[in-house]
């Protein structure tokens, strides 16, 4: 059983989840079904992965009276997509992701980026020249509405992910319900330690996505560097005699950080949890903490004059400008 992480709601998180973005129709079902088998208690989930119904169609195997997990065993996140920033667009998007996992609550439930898009049922609106079409909405009036679903019940406590830390101070100064979570890219490469301080300052827990530098990441260029093929990761890795992967979750969970691996290999699905008979060592710990580049390999990029740039940095709530 994964150890656990405390949030300000009281509610104890598991520190190692799966992860279900990119799992393809047909792999996320037999994923969550090796998780849940293996002793995975945290699923990690989003409307915009488009695969919460297969998802929930692997809950309700293992999930449930008769079978071999009670619901309050597993801890399931999903998150608000930017369509549905709406104050009147953010309970029904709730709904349908409950419906989808076929659950009648979500333990957490994050909004997914601090920007808005046009309201509608397209992923990604668009104009004709490819750039996206954002709405005015304000991530405080989002933060509101998603208030509303803890004091309905459907959802048990509420969180950010791609929020930085002036975002997340002012969702704190207007908000009735404390945020519980910020769930950010964070691995050797982009350490965080600096928002990391601050959110356990303000008593939030971090939740690291893409913990292992994500190698089949979407945005990805020839020649941009793998983590998990680093030579002093494998260095570390073979002085423990664990894989490179295990190395940096167990990095993760050692900093108090909730980690979410996602894999679709049932070996690997495995390997992952398997990080609490060892520790690694403080200066292992600090000499991974040194690969720190600030080098962010996730975030959705578009190509403009020959050149890669980050596609929502014109947008006045883009996360990624300040510092941290």
């Amino acid at each position: 059983m994964a150890t656990m992480v405390s949030l300000s709601s009281g509610q104890h998180m598991p520190a190692v989840g799966l992860g279900t973005w990119k799992s393809s129709p047909g792999q996320v079902k037999q994923a969550v079904l090796v998780a849940l088998d293996c002793g995975y208690r945290h699923i990690d989930c989003a409307a915009a992965y488009s695969n919460e119904q297969e998802v929930g169609r692997a809950i309700a195997e293992r999930v449930g009276p008769g079978k071999q997990l009670r619901r309050e065993d597993i801890f399931v996140t999903s998150k608000l997509w930017n369509t549905k920033h709406h104050p009147e667009d953010v309970e029904a998007a709730c709904r349908k992701t409950l419906s989808d996992l076929g659950l009648i609550y979500l333990d957490l439930y994050l909004m997914h980026w601090p920007m808005a898009f046009e309201r509608g049922e397209e992923l990604i609106p668009r104009r004709a020249d490819g750039t996206v079409r954002y709405a005015d909405t304000h991530y405080r009036d989002t933060w509101a509405a998603m208030e509303k679903l803890v004091d309905q019940g459907l959802v048990k406590a509420i969180g950010l992910s791609n929020f930085n830390a002036r975002q997340i101070d002012d969702i704190l100064n207007c908000g009735k319900h404390k945020p519980v979570v910020n769930q950010v890219e964070c691995h050797p490469y982009l350490t965080q330690s600096q928002l990391l301080a601050h959110c356990r300052s303000r008593g939030l827990a971090l939740t690291a996505y893409s913990p292992l530098g994500s190698p089949d990441r979407p945005w990805t260029s020839p020649g941009e560097p793998q983590l998990l093929d680093d030579p002093k990761l494998l260095a570390i890795a073979a002085h423990y005699k664990k894989t490179p992967a295990q190395v940096l979750i167990r990095w993760h969970v050692q900093r108090g950080i909730i980690c979410i691996t996602k894999s679709v290999t049932p070996s690997r699905i495995k390997e992952n949890i398997e990080v609490f008979d060892f520790s690694l060592s403080e200066n292992d710990m600090k000499q991974i903490e040194s690969f720190n580049r600030n080098e962010r390999l996730i975030i959705p990029s578009i190509e403009k004059d020959g050149q890669k740039v980050w596609r929502d940095a014109t947008n006045p709530h883009f996360p990624f400008l300040d510092a941290y």
